[in-house]
């Protein structure tokens, strides 16, 4: 009997502390948003000259290419070099040529999460071309070229030119923008097109001047020159807004069970988000409840055996 008398509360206790942790568990709540899709920089470039050019010799049967740039950065950088020599084999003995100099020559790009924006300036600058070491293949005063893509807003690529230009030698007259072809006989000619722009949905270039070269020096051993040389170009690319995903909740029971959601309210119930309430407060409350009745009813048989053995 009395063995009996003191298993009964042990029993009990078990359930009372079942309540306990069935009151206890964890509540599964939605976990934090977080950033998906990577890397979401825009991306930018500036330029202020670049050439590709095939350099045909007198007396070879082989063309020499010119490939050459300055200040051509891709974000985040800038560069404000002002000169630009080349040497090319088989034209004036190999001796340096300066192809480019200008009182200022800068290029510049940035690029974040809201903006990517290019940026390219020259002044006061020539350019020259092998085979022409006393002609200038053009001279500017100050020419401009600007890309910016912002997120939210629509790319936007523009360029700008102040003062003459001179083309072999000759002033050129030119309207806001358009091609103009300049022909000097005896040299070559040079088509120019001018202030060219493009723009789609996420990108923008924006290029000063243009220049497609075919001239036949017949100096320095060069026979033919033939090719494209590019002033003051800037581009860019919007950046890309990462996706937010929030993350899944973990709902586990104490016997790591996974538990199911249940969302489904009737007419008799509250409307928890107006009360204040959730699911979650009812579940805890009923838990305290059952907690509660067990510790009430074990309270009542320890005192009525304490009566039977007084």
């Amino acid at each position: 009997m009395n063995s009996t008398t003191f298993r009964m509360p042990a029993r009990r206790c078990a359930a009372v502390t079942a309540a306990v942790a069935l009151v206890a568990a964890p509540v599964a709540l939605a976990g934090p948003a977080h950033a998906t899709g990577g890397d979401a920089k825009g991306r930018a470039g500036a330029v202020v000259l670049r050439a590709g050019l095939d350099v045909s010799l007198l007396n070879k049967t082989v063309q020499v290419p010119l490939r050459a740039s300055l200040n051509e950065v891709s974000a985040p950088a800038s560069a404000d070099e002002t000169a630009l020599s080349v040497r090319l084999d088989g034209v004036d003995q190999g001796k340096p040529f300066s192809m480019l100099r200008a009182d200022v020559a800068t290029a510049r790009a940035t690029a974040d999460r809201d903006a990517a924006v290019g940026y390219a300036n020259l002044a006061r600058a020539r350019v020259h071309i092998p085979g022409l070491p006393l002609l200038s293949l053009v001279e500017v005063e100050q020419v401009t070229s600007e890309a910016r893509c912002a997120v939210g807003e629509k790319p936007v690529a523009t360029s700008n030119l102040l003062g003459t230009v001179r083309i072999l030698g000759q002033k050129v007259t030119l309207g806001a923008a358009g091609r103009t072809k300049v022909t000097v006989p005896g040299v070559g000619e040079v088509t120019l097109d001018l202030s060219r722009t493009e723009t789609t949905s996420r990108t923008a270039a924006a290029t000063a001047l243009e220049l497609k070269v075919s001239v036949n020096p017949l100096k320095l051993n060069v026979a033919e020159v033939d090719g494209a040389v590019t002033l003051v170009k800037a581009t860019c690319e919007t950046p890309k807004k990462a996706a937010v995903k929030p993350e899944e909740p973990k709902k586990e029971d104490p016997k790591g069970e996974p538990k199911p959601d249940v969302e489904t309210q009737t007419g008799d119930e509250p409307n928890l988000a107006e009360t204040g309430g959730s699911a979650t407060t009812l579940y805890l409350a009923g838990g305290a409840a059952v907690l509660l009745g067990v510790g009430g009813g074990a309270l009542v048989m320890t005192r009525k055996r304490a009566r039977n053995r007084a």
